[in-house]
């Protein structure tokens, strides 16, 4: 589906922010493996989390949705053999693989044709070396069967820091004997971390180690879901960007390992604010005001990538507005998302007449620039298609964008709510 952009002058108003996406997944899986009440305020409606909920009820889960959208998550019986569906969330399938591994049962994970393309040997391994079996399709993707049961427990060290593959370890170490431990080369999300240790796991983490001494039987909690910072990230860049804006976002995550975006805004000169800050299992929240100010080029380190990685296409954009030049390096994972991103990034952007060179890690971008509307596309790619909307705004003339409905995947009311702060 194609939608139609005019430039904005300003951006302006409040929004509320739909549910983490990264702590949802994470409160459903280990929901449906916790002995006692389990609920879940907040729970996205995104295509992802819809994917997680009908492959954990395929497990057995009972998962219901109470008036005023409580979410109450039992464990039922595990099936010996299940096939699941993730759809496009790679999430999804990580960590129900880390699930499936310490379950005597076999289970096939499958997904689309994008998912079907991303890599899913980083997460097999660590899994057999606890003693599942596994098998991947040729080239090491989608469909993935485990085949799991009696673990033991590792010390892994993953060779792309990833938050998916720490989380899988760390479930399937729920069921193996001992300390299971995670060495991170560089520190990623730690949702599953705080969540864990509110459910009664005995983990430990400290200096690029997680560990959890394993086998555990969590307790159920309530989990409140604050809105998810890498939503917000669209509003926020499109008012650092336009001139008079102010936005206010209101109950947004802001748990450090998930702020790099806004930290980086702010280092290239753009007005970030935070208010009525709280606190719920250990997850923070706040309102966040975000308004208009100049912006500086930026070198982006290897070290910076794994706290806004999702974010990095939003970066580009930002980038084509901002004084002087923009380098981002060590961010090759960006190829192997739902889109090839690097390229993805550079041949929207060269279409809207940006100055932007693709490099294998990166990208480089020199500013400011007047772009000027285009045809572009998402490339089946949810986050593409969001920061293209953004560049939309820049724009002198209109922009079509095609495949926005691919917004859906994470954020199913984004263009609603854009209309909303564009008057």
């Amino acid at each position: 589906m194609d939608i139609i952009l005019q430039p904005a002058h300003t951006i302006r108003g409040e929004v509320r922010l739909p549910g983490d996406k990264s702590i949802a997944h994470r409160a459903l899986i280990l929901g449906a493996i916790a002995r006692g009440d389990h609920t879940i305020e907040g729970l996205p409606g995104s295509e992802d989390i819809r994917s997680t909920v009908s492959c954990l009820e395929r497990l057995g889960a009972r998962i219901e949705t109470r008036p005023g959208g409580l979410v109450r998550v039992r464990p039922g019986t595990y099936p010996s053999r299940a096939p699941l569906f993730a759809g496009n969330s790679g999430t999804t399938a990580r960590l129900l693989a880390g699930l499936a591994a310490g379950r005597p049962a076999e289970v096939t994970i499958d997904g689309d044709d994008s998912l079907r393309r991303r890599p899913m040997e980083r997460v097999a391994d660590p899994l057999r070396r606890m003693g599942a079996s596994i098998t991947t399709a040729a080239g090491g993707t989608l469909p993935m069967t485990v085949r799991g049961g009696s673990l033991r427990a590792v010390t892994y060290r993953p060779t792309v820091p990833s938050a998916q593959v720490k989380t899988a370890v760390l479930i399937a170490g729920l069921f193996a004997d001992g300390d299971t431990m995670v060495e991170e080369p560089l520190p990623t999300r730690d949702h599953t971390e705080r969540l864990l240790r509110a459910m009664g796991a005995p983990i430990r983490a400290a200096e690029g180690v997680v560990a959890l001494r394993g086998p555990v039987e969590l307790r159920g909690v309530g989990v409140t879901i604050p809105g998810d910072v890498s939503s917000a990230a669209f509003f926020a860049a499109a008012a650092a960007c336009l001139p008079d804006s102010e936005v206010v976002l209101r109950g947004v995550g802001v748990n450090p390992t998930r702020t790099g975006f806004l930290d980086t805004l702010s280092r290239m000169g753009a007005r970030i604010d935070r208010e009525n800050e709280t606190r719920h299992l250990e997850e923070p929240a706040a309102d966040i005001i975000a308004r208009h100010a100049d912006l500086r080029g930026i070198s982006v380190s290897p070290e910076e990538v794994p706290g806004l990685i999702d974010e990095l296409p939003l970066l580009a954009v930002v980038a084509t507005q901002a004084e002087g030049e923009t380098v981002l390096r060590g961010a090759r994972e960006l190829r192997v998302k739902e889109s090839d991103r690097i390229d993805a990034v550079v041949a929207n952007l060269s279409r809207l007449g940006a100055r932007v060179e693709a490099l294998d890690d990166g990208f480089v971008i020199r500013g400011p620039c007047r772009l000027r509307g285009a045809r572009v596309f998402s490339f089946g790619d949810h986050r593409i298609a969001m920061a293209m909307a953004v560049a939309a705004l820049l724009a002198k003339g209109e922009t079509v964008i095609e495949g926005s409905e691919t917004a859906a995947v994470s954020y199913p009311g984004f263009f609603d709510d854009l209309r909303k702060l564009l008057g």
